[in-house]
C-alpha cells in the first residue's frame, strides 16, 4: 500500500513543479499550463464515488489494480503528446483511474488489518501518498532544469511510477475478508444526498474545497513568481519548495492529538488562521520569509485537513463511505477549480491577486466552520 500510495501521487502533481517550463514551452499562459495539474484532480474528484461503488461489487484488490495500471498507461502518452487539449483530457482520464486507488486504499486496509496494527497501516499508506507526491515534485524539477525539457522531467516521474506500480502488484496480499456488496447506484446516490443536506457535513466539505484549493493554489503560481524578477530563481531550487510538506507531516499529528483537549473546530480555526499568517508572509520581497510563509501556510493546510478528513467519517451515522468519497470530492474539486482559476488572477494581477483570492478561501472555510461546527453535546466536535 506504500507503494500504491507513491504510484499514485508521483503521478497525479508531477507537472506542478514545472508549470513555468510548461507554460513557456507550450507558449501558454499560467492558466492554461495548470490545466494539467486541474484536469487530473478532478478527473480524480468526479470518479471516487463511482470507484467506491465498484470496488464493493468486484473486490478492493482487483479494483486498485485496474486503476494504477490504466492511470500509468495513459500518463505514459502524455510527455509525448504536443496538443494542450489532448494533454488536458489524457490527464483527465489519467486522474479518473487514480481515483480507483485513492478512493478505495483505506477501505482495503481497514479491512484486511487487525485493529491493533490498523493505524499503522494506514499510516504506511498516507507516507506513501506523501512521499509520492513530494518526489514527483521534486525529480521533475531538477531533471527538466538538466534537460532542458520538461517533458523530460514529466517522464521521470512516470518511470518512479511505474517501479512503485509494479512493486504494488507483486506485494499486495490478495483480499481475505471482502464480503461483495450489491449496493445499488439509486442507494449510494440516496446516502450521498444524505449527507449534502447536513449543515455540519457541508461545512467539513467547506474545508475540504476551500483549505484545499487555496493550498494547491499557491504551489501552482508561487513557481511563476519565483523564476522571475527579483528572485530568477531556476526550476531545480523552486522544486526544494516542496520540501516544506514536510511541515505537514509534523502539524498533521500535532493537530489530532490538539484537538483531544482543544477541540476540533477551535483546532481547525487555528489551522486556517496560521495559512493566512503564511499567506502574508508570502507577500514580503525576501525569498527567506517567501519561505517562512510557505512552511507556515503548508503546516497549517495539514493540521486542518487532517481534522477536517476525521470529521467526515466521524460525522456520518451511516453511508461512512459516500462520506468519505464526498470529502475527496470537494478536496480535489477545490484543487482542480481553484488551481485553474488563479492563473487568471495571476495573469491580471500579479501574486497580490492570487494570494488575496486564496485568503478569502481560506476566510470562507474559517466562517463556514465558526457557523456549521458549533459545539455539539451529542458529538466530539
Amino acid at each position: 500500500m506504500f507503494f500504491a500510495g507513491v504510484a499514485t501521487f508521483a503521478q497525479l502533481y508531477a507537472p506542478q513543479a514545472v508549470l513555468p517550463a510548461i507554460s513557456t514551452g507550450l507558449r501558454v499562459p499560467p492558466a492554461a499550463a495548470a490545466l494539467l495539474v486541474s484536469a487530473a484532480t478532478g478527473g480524480l474528484a468526479v470518479s471516487v464515488l463511482l470507484w467506491s461503488w465498484l470496488a464493493d461489487r468486484a473486490g478492493r484488490v482487483r479494483t486498485m489494480l485496474i486503476a494504477i495500471v490504466g492511470a500509468t498507461v495513459i500518463g505514459a502518452v502524455v510527455p509525448f503528446t504536443t496538443a494542450l487539449p489532448v494533454m488536458v483530457v489524457l490527464r483527465f482520464l489519467e486522474g479518473a483511474c487514480l481515483g480507483g486507488v485513492a478512493g478505495v486504499a483505506v477501505a482495503y486496509i481497514t479491512e484486511e488489518t487487525h485493529a491493533a496494527s490498523m493505524a499503522a497501516a494506514t499510516g504506511l499508506y498516507i507516507s506513501g501518498t506523501s512521499l509520492g507526491g513530494l518526489s514527483g515534485r521534486l525529480v521533475s524539477g531538477p531533471i527538466t532544469d538538466l534537460t532542458g525539457s520538461w517533458r523530460a522531467g514529466v517522464g521521470a516521474v512516470l518511470g518512479l511510477s511505474v517501479v512503485a506500480a509494479v512493486l504494488f502488484a507483486v506485494l499486495v496480499p490478495p483480499a481475505r475478508r471482502f464480503i461483495p456488496r450489491r449496493t445499488s447506484l439509486a442507494e449510494v446516490t440516496r446516502r450521498a444526498a444524505g449527507h449534502l443536506r447536513s449543515p455540519r457535513m457541508l461545512a467539513v466539505f467547506a474545508q475540504a474545497f476551500c483549505l484545499m484549493g487555496a493550498f494547491v493554489t499557491v504551489y501552482n503560481y508561487l513557481g511563476f513568481r519565483l523564476e522571475r524578477p527579483p528572485f530568477d530563481l531556476s526550476p531545480t531550487i523552486t522544486s526544494l519548495l516542496f520540501l516544506s510538506y514536510l511541515a505537514g507531516t509534523w502539524s498533521s499529528s500535532r493537530a489530532t492529538r490538539a484537538a483531544v483537549h482543544r477541540g476540533r473546530r477551535t483546532v481547525l480555526l487555528g489551522a486556517a488562521g496560521l495559512m493566512l499568517t503564511g499567506l502574508a508572509l508570502t507577500w514580503l520581497p525576501s525569498i527567506a520569509v517567501v519561505i517562512l510563509g510557505l512552511v507556515v501556510l503548508t503546516a497549517g493546510f495539514f493540521a486542518g485537513h487532517a481534522i477536517a478528513s476525521a470529521l467526515a467519517g466521524m460525522m456520518a451515522s451511516e453511508g461512512r463511505a459516500q462520506a468519505t468519497a464526498l470529502y475527496n470530492f470537494f478536496y480535489y474539486s477545490g484543487s482542480s477549480v481553484m488551481g485553474w482559476a488563479g492563473g487568471y488572477l495571476f495573469t491580471v494581477g500579479g501574486w497580490p491577486a492570487v494570494s488575496v483570492f486564496c485568503g478569502a478561501a481560506v476566510a470562507a472555510a474559517m466562517l463556514a466552520a465558526w457557523a456549521g461546527l458549533q459545539p455539539d453535546p451529542s458529538r466530539s466536535v
